[in-house]
């Protein structure tokens, strides 16, 4: 459509062109006439004498003349006083003298060659704007016409070779752009939960390239969420079965010998009761690492870092204590750590590093240090433990790992105290790291971001 427009308004203006340059020929002419008239009047002779014969001379109308332009003379009553010769037997209508000023008409002729022509009108006058004949001079338009029906052919032909040549780019470039995209979304459609392992690996460059390769990521990050699940379940399954199994064959031995046999009773009831209990530990320690992950769930606000650490130090000394431990909460009082978070979450992540520790820990001591550092508040735990077997150090963090088989007989747990640390530590922005002290023991760290809040008695 703009092509085809853009094409008429070219073929309108070229017209306009060239009758416009053929006004041009035709007033110059008239200015040569109209200076011929004014020389022949200038003679002094009585009346129009020298104009009507200097202007009836044929031979000095046809040096005007051409092989498109023509050329008549006619006096004030308008009686032709001469023609040029490429007119033959053809003149111009009369027309009433309305004053010296020049106009055009266009005139259709007959005879021989009919046709269109293009008229200027002229008043001849003299020095003094006395009008002496009027003067007709033309040129025929239908050359004008064919110049611009070829020139609207030659156009035509180019505007046509134009749209089928941008059509053709059109519609592969529409192609290039637009079956990479069909094939991406095939290749969308046949991926399932089954299939994630398959990658585009488009080595593109352009928009559909950079596509293609966030696609790839965000398979892998599915891809290790779904493996992160699976191995959940199996785990959870897997550590389930034990106090399960346990419920279940002391509930048959309570069926069979609990009304005749009042040590089996008490037996199997206790175990029953720890089994129970440690179920329970274990599905809260879910619902913790489940809230833990969810993100932008969780409410947040401003906390102080070291009143939740001294908080849950005061609440495990006793049990510390009944182990013989030494447990202690170390941070400057000129200032104090403030993180934007859930308080039951981060409480319970100190608490799950404190309860390793003393867990852990034998003899010695327990000591839970805060400080500021970088615009981060650092959460250190330390202990005179066994410390980390180096070939467990890297899943210390996963769900109900443990790192020394002994000690998952004989240390009670739910493996997932570790977990849920690391959880919470990544949804409020921070980390987690462990590592075995020279000294002996081994130290965890949790770094937050954090910002210092200045301390005042009345805070």
């Amino acid at each position: 459509m703009v092509i085809a427009t853009g094409a008429i308004a070219i073929d309108f203006a070229f017209r306009s062109l060239l009758v416009d340059q053929a006004k041009l020929q035709l007033t110059q002419t008239a200015e040569q006439i109209e200076g011929v008239a004014l020389e022949a009047a200038s003679f002094g002779f009585a009346g129009d004498a020298p104009v009507t014969i200097r202007l009836s001379d044929r031979a000095t109308l046809d040096r005007w003349a051409s092989a498109n332009e023509y050329v008549q003379i006619d006096n004030l009553d308008g009686q032709i006083l001469g023609k040029s010769s490429n007119l033959g037997g053809v003149s111009f209508p009369p027309v009433e003298v309305r004053g010296p000023a020049a106009h055009f008409l266009t005139v259709h002729i007959g005879g021989t060659r009919p046709g269109t022509m293009l008229v200027l009108i002229r008043v001849l006058t003299d020095a003094e704007n006395r009008p002496l004949a009027v003067a007709y001079v033309a040129q025929r338009l239908d050359i004008v016409d064919d110049l611009v029906a070829r020139a609207r052919t030659i156009l035509m032909g180019v505007t046509i070779a134009a749209m089928i040549a941008i059509g053709a780019a059109s519609y592969f470039i529409a192609g290039s752009a637009i079956d990479p995209i069909e094939r991406l979304t095939a290749a969308v459609a046949e991926m399932g939960s089954e299939r994630l392992g398959r990658r585009l690996r488009w080595k593109r460059r352009d928009e559909v390239g950079r596509l293609a390769g966030a696609f790839d990521a965000m398979l892998d990050r599915l891809q290790s969420a779904f493996a992160r699940e699976r191995q959940f379940i199996s785990d959870a399954s897997h550590e389930l079965r034990t106090p399960l199994t346990v419920i279940n064959s002391n509930a048959q031995m309570l069926q069979r010998w609990g009304d005749r046999d009042p040590e089996v009773l008490r037996a199997s009831l206790e175990a029953i009761a720890d089994e129970s209990g440690r179920l329970a530990g274990m599905v809260s320690g879910m619902l913790t690492l489940a809230k833990a992950e969810s993100g932008d769930a969780i409410p947040k606000e401003p906390l102080i870092v070291e009143q939740i650490v001294d908080d849950v130090v005061l609440h495990a000394r006793e049990r510390a204590h009944a182990k013989g431990l030494r447990l202690s909460a170390h941070h400057p009082l000129e200032a104090r750590s403030v993180v934007v978070g859930d308080a039951g979450l981060l409480r319970q992540m100190v608490t799950n590093l404190v309860d390793n520790a003393v867990k852990f820990t034998e003899a010695g001591q327990v000591d839970v240090e805060v400080r500021l550092q970088d615009g981060r508040a650092i959460v250190e735990v330390r202990d005179t433990g066994p410390g980390i077997e180096d070939d467990s150090a890297d899943r210390l963090f996963d769900r109900f790992f443990r790192g020394d088989p002994s000690h998952g007989r004989v240390v009670e747990g739910t493996g997932l105290g570790l977990a849920i640390v690391r959880s919470i530590a990544r949804v409020h922005g921070g980390t987690v790291t462990a590592h075995t002290r020279p000294e002996g023991g081994s130290a965890f760290s949790v770094t937050l971001p954090a910002e210092p809040e200045s301390f005042t008695p009345d805070s």
